[in-house]
């Protein structure tokens, strides 16, 4: 999504005609379509556009009734957010019961440094709910006994919050499309591995059961494939010998905060794009930021040998190239 550009999400139960009679309102409106993107995962229905409407004819808040009227008609769930709503961006964290990714996002805004308001956290057990109120945040337990998420009362308290951006600090339960099509591309998660190695539960035991040499952390968008959305961040870090699961969660748990709160930052300052599946910096030749490691890890690395090096040796030195037998 680029900066200038109105956002449009339409969810609602699959049916024909969907979306003829949306892009049909905005043709009328003198609103021009610059992104379309369309999927259905278990019978949900989601189309996201990016439109121009810089030359619409009505204002915005005519557009929005519009679209929620015609919602109605179509039993669909319409949202627009104009570039001007992105200026002062809400954050709603989601967690469960580790604690070491929402300390890290609370210090963050506490010092200034988060660039957004963390106005509510959201979680399935009430086990961080103490740490929230020492921040004065508010706290929704939308958990049964068991720990299972009512995705209703979720989805009703981040429109109550007016959320912008979902932040997933070790949330451990899998978001139902309903909640991912409402948040293209807005929903941030972290995952104790270096992605796609090692997705879904217990990361850590199956990066010790495959004996990996290097392990790490990923924060990435959240789609309705577990784990597979677009990567923003990574951090890697060596496996010690015989190192048990729990060693393992103390060397990570520091870089999952950390790889977090960076893909949270670019998010927030527009920094990053999806195209195609992979993350890209908007402006690559104008900034500071690199998306992996870091430059030194590269001037580290050897350059030779490469492909084709001995054809220049073997030019220079005048002698016919060798045949090597099949």
């Amino acid at each position: 999504m680029t900066r200038h550009l109105t956002e449009i999400t339409v969810v609602g139960e699959d049916d024909t005609g969907l979306i003829a009679e949306v892009t049909s309102l905005l043709f009328e409106r003198g609103i021009n379509i610059e992104d379309l993107d369309q999927a259905v995962r278990e019978g949900v229905f989601r189309m996201t556009m990016h439109v121009d409407t810089d030359d619409m004819v009505c204002t915005q808040a005519k557009l929005r009734e519009d679209l929620e009227e015609l919602g109605e008609e179509l039993g669909v769930d319409t949202q627009v957010r104009f570039p001007a709503d992105r200026e002062t961006q809400s954050i709603a964290v989601l967690v469960t019961k580790e604690s070491h990714c929402l300390e890290a996002i609370f210090e963050a805004w506490a010092s200034g440094d988060l660039g957004a308001d963390v106005e509510v956290v959201i979680g399935n057990h009430s086990d961080l709910q103490p740490l929230a109120e020492a921040y004065d945040v508010p706290f929704h337990d939308i958990g049964d006994e068991k720990g299972t998420p009512d995705e209703e009362e979720l989805l009703d308290v981040l429109a109550e919050y007016d959320t912008d951006l979902v932040v997933l600090a070790r949330y451990m339960r899998i978001l139902s499309p309903d909640v991912v099509f409402r948040y293209e591309n807005r929903i941030i998660n972290v995952h104790p591995s270096l992605l796609p190695s090692f997705p879904g539960a217990s990361a850590y035991m199956q990066a010790i059961e495959e004996g990996v040499r290097i392990a790490g952390v990923t924060a990435h968008y959240v789609t309705t494939d577990l784990d597979q959305g677009p990567i923003i961040t990574q951090r890697a870090f060596n496996v010690p010998d015989d190192a048990t699961e729990e060693e393992l969660q103390q060397i990570g748990q520091p870089l999952e905060a950390d790889a977090l709160l960076e893909a949270i930052d670019l998010h927030l300052n527009d920094n990053v794009a999806v195209h195609r599946g992979r993350t890209e910096l908007r402006d690559a030749d104008e900034s500071e930021v690199q998306l992996g490691a870091p430059q030194k890890l590269d001037d580290l690395n050897p350059d030779r040998p490469i492909d084709g090096l001995g054809d220049v040796v073997a030019e220079q030195d005048g002698e016919p190239e060798a045949e090597a037998d099949d």
